[in-house]
């Protein structure tokens, strides 16, 4: 995860996680009758923890330091990074996954990566997934090619097209999935370029709320673009080593032809963090990124990301809890 350089994050990184979950705590307990699990794990300097056995590596490796092995290793520990590569989230619409089709374009011969797998197999899975789909990727994400069937795919018309997504990851554990139109994906992908940071609240009732960060990362060789979502504690704690706990990618292979982004994603198990937090967490980024063109309260949420990507002092966590109680 690359280093962020925003004012307004490395005061918020400055601070307590502790006060972040205080803050307004009654309101949220009030708006949100939902129910969540808080984090409590104590973080780790894992850089301090391990640096001995690192040292050892370097010198077996022939690096002068640390520093020189994590550049060696820097492309396999972003790729690694990205691996979750199957999450689902509500459609954009709220309509529930219908029954399966009579025929599907979903490919038998690739199955998605399950959250059980260990990192490093499931960058292999993903690089295998590239090269089965003729598509060379950097990043480790897999190809839609390794998804669906594209020259089937191709052939339905977009409702068959959009039933058949939800249908494939509707049975799958820990997943989100949903048909984006390629209007709405092109609102929120413009900003996500201006902006691809921020930070967003998941409310704990009683607990108040827990501040979580959020990246986008873009791969062309998939056409695709990813969101890593980690708890801000954990990223104050572990810095370039922090791990997400959802990824979300979004595929525009089809969006010209069919006028939809096909999205899917992964909820990591063990990580501090449920499916509901996760379905909260991808509609707070549609909403705030512009999903919703023209909604009330749209241009207060949209002030809010311009000011943190620009370190704005007028950003407050204060100001993000209000607007969230808002849409809660």
């Amino acid at each position: 995860m690359s280093s962020i350089r925003s004012p307004v994050l490395r005061h918020l990184l400055a601070g307590s996680p502790r006060t972040l979950r205080a803050s307004n705590q009654r309101r949220w307990a009030q708006v949100h009758d939902v129910r969540f699990l808080a984090t409590t794990q104590q973080p780790r300097n894992v850089l301090e923890k391990y640096r001995e056995k690192l040292d050892r590596k370097a010198r077996e490796e022939g690096h002068g330091d640390i520093e020189a092995l994590k550049s060696a290793y820097a492309d396999k520990i972003k790729s690694l990074r990205k691996q979750a590569d199957v999450v689902g989230v509500p459609p954009v619409n709220g309509v529930p996954p219908p029954p399966p089709p009579p025929t599907s374009p979903t490919s038998t011969s690739t199955s998605a990566p399950t959250s059980k797998a260990k990192p490093a197999s499931t960058a292999a899975a993903a690089a295998a997934a590239a090269a089965a789909g003729g598509v060379e990727s950097k990043s480790g994400t897999a190809p839609l090619s390794a998804i669906l069937d594209l020259s089937k795919a191709r052939m339905l018309p977009e409702k068959e097209l959009a039933a058949i997504w939800k249908y494939h990851h509707a049975t799958k554990p820990n997943t989100l999935c949903a048909v984006i139109p390629a209007a709405t994906f092109e609102r929120i992908e413009s900003a996500a370029q201006k902006f691809p940071s921020f930070v967003l609240p998941v409310p704990h009732p009683d607990q108040g709320a827990e501040i979580h960060f959020l990246q986008w990362t873009w791969d062309a060789a998939t056409r695709s673009s990813t969101v890593l979502f980690t708890q801000l504690a954990e990223y104050k704690a572990r810095g370039e080593f922090a791990q997400p706990h959802t990824t979300v990618t979004h595929y525009t292979e089809l969006k010209g032809e069919k006028g939809v982004v096909l999205m899917q994603g992964q909820v990591v198990e063990d990580r501090g963090v449920k499916m509901d937090e996760a379905r909260w967490l991808v509609m707070c980024l549609q909403k705030f990124y512009g999903g919703w063109e023209g909604e009330v309260g749209g241009e207060g949420r949209r002030e809010l990301l311009e000011w943190f990507g620009r370190g704005d002092s007028r950003f407050s966590v204060e100001k993000l809890l209000e607007e969230a109680e808002r849409m809660g």
